[in-house]
């Protein structure tokens, strides 16, 4: 494998400029938010990188544990600011959505294809758990924000089909079938594309490490699949409860516009 010294990675990332000059240029007014995404992303994956050689070398069940429990709070907490929605009514639907779809796959994963001694072992579980949830916070964010945006705009028809006598469960299925297309759209593209158009970074990584380009496609598809699972799976049991903590037992939505295209719960 080939190694990058730390001034070639700094001439690299030098080539960040030119968003920034195109921001600067059309006044997007992003400079501030892309900056400080740069050094936290720059920051935050070279102390990562230092505590996870430390995590594989001393490959605690404990310490793994703990760290797998970090990622789901941090990535709970980023899907809902990024969505607009507060923490507090919010946090326990995200929350149950991901470890549902995370900890069956890990263990399907861990315990009867790859196999890993122990079974705890950071060198799978980690990257495995990162790859997951990852990839799944985009589409957690589309799914709650266009279910939630859709009885700002569509109330009228919500309203309409409680009085024809609906239970709130049946009013509220379109939206959350629109907002389960739309947050599954990416990936359905995304895959439907893949090998020709993109070849995808875990594929890449081992190939570029020197691993046989098959078995780094076998790799890539077991991912791939588990990534949509992962997806599907997380944001469904999202929007199952958070239909239930955003309106009240006759159906009544407990939400207030403060935006256009932003809501909370009270």
């Amino acid at each position: 494998m080939i190694d990058l010294t730390w001034g070639q990675l700094l001439a690299a990332m030098s080539l960040l400029v030119l968003p920034l000059a195109i921001n600067y240029k059309f006044s997007l007014g992003l400079t501030h938010t892309t900056l400080i995404s740069i050094v936290r992303m720059s920051v935050q994956l070279i102390l990562v990188g230092f505590y996870l050689s430390y995590l594989l070398t001393l490959n605690s069940v404990l310490l793994n544990v703990l760290w797998l429990g970090v990622m789901l709070l941090v990535a709970s907490s980023s899907i809902i600011s990024h969505a607009k929605l507060p923490q507090r009514k919010m946090f326990l639907p995200v929350l149950s959505g991901l470890l549902l779809g995370l900890l069956p796959l890990l263990a399907i994963l861990l315990i009867f294809l790859l196999k890993p001694m122990p079974l705890y072992n950071a060198q799978y579980l980690i990257p495995l758990a990162g790859m997951l949830l990852g990839n799944s916070l985009s589409g957690n964010i589309v799914c709650l924000q266009r279910f939630f945006d859709a009885f700002t705009h569509d109330f009228e028809q919500y309203e309409a089909a409680l009085a024809l006598g609906a239970t709130p469960y049946q009013a509220a299925l379109p939206f959350m079938q629109q907002a389960l297309r739309q947050a599954q759209a990416p990936i359905l593209a995304s895959m439907a594309v893949s090998g020709i158009v993109t070849l995808p970074g875990m594929m890449t990584g081992q190939i570029l490490g020197g691993v046989d380009p098959l078995t780094a496609i076998k790799y890539q598809l077991l991912i791939l699949g588990a990534i949509f699972v992962m997806l599907t799976v997380s944001i469904t049991v999202t929007l199952l409860i958070s239909q239930k903590v955003g309106f009240n037992h006759s159906g009544l939505l407990l939400i207030k516009s403060i935006d256009p295209g932003l809501i909370k719960i009270k």
